[in-house]
């Protein structure tokens, strides 16, 4: 058992019959009353993202979780195919479990927290960021550099990002992956 002083991002709970993993939280102490802690949750089975307060102290079901590196391997329309990089075994997803699949490419290098207690996947963390090749975007006009200006890029996995105008098809862009926003343009 853990309390609220034990919430962190990534904290996966049981709360309603049902596992979530804390996205984000906020320790909050008024003026009058009693400290509390605001939450966002995502259940790990589903995907829906729910919001919950939690009041001080208030204690909290938290799930022995392990990580692992694994390999993205493929995508078959229904179904994320991962290999763990240490033992080669594979393992599918459906897309509920991931944050930004579209961000992710074939090779990708992705953390995967597994429930000890029935070796369950339960979500998928990406690296903070990810170098990606611009597929499809209207060309880049010289001098519109010094506005914060974007135009919208298609990325080699199918994602679209908002782009500074300066961006040209072909071109390598780092793009965040908690947000999925552009980051930089990366010289080869």
């Amino acid at each position: 058992m853990a309390s609220t002083s034990d919430i962190r991002n990534g904290l996966c709970i049981k709360y309603n019959n049902d596992i979530y993993k804390i996205i984000e939280f906020l320790h909050v102490k008024p003026g009058k009353g009693p400290a509390f802690v605001r939450t966002k949750m995502k259940s790990v089975t589903n995907g829906k993202v729910l919001d919950n307060t939690f009041s001080a102290g208030h204690k909290i079901e938290d799930i022995r979780v392990e990580t692992h590196k694994f390999q993205f391997l493929y995508h078959d329309g229904e179904f994320y195919h991962f290999m763990n990089e240490a033992d080669y075994t594979q393992i599918r997803l459906l897309e509920t479990a991931l944050d930004r699949a579209d961000l992710m490419k074939e090779g990708e290098i992705v953390t995967i927290q597994i429930n000890t207690e029935d070796n369950m996947p339960l979500s998928v963390d990406m690296p903070a960021t990810v170098v990606l090749e611009v597929t499809a975007t209207e060309p880049g006009i010289k001098g519109n550099t010094a506005t914060n200006a974007t135009k919208p890029a298609t990325v080699e996995t199918g994602a679209e990002v908002n782009v500074p105008l300066f961006i040209n098809e072909g071109d390598k862009i780092k793009i965040e992956t908690e947000k999925g926003t552009y980051k930089e343009r990366v010289k080869e």
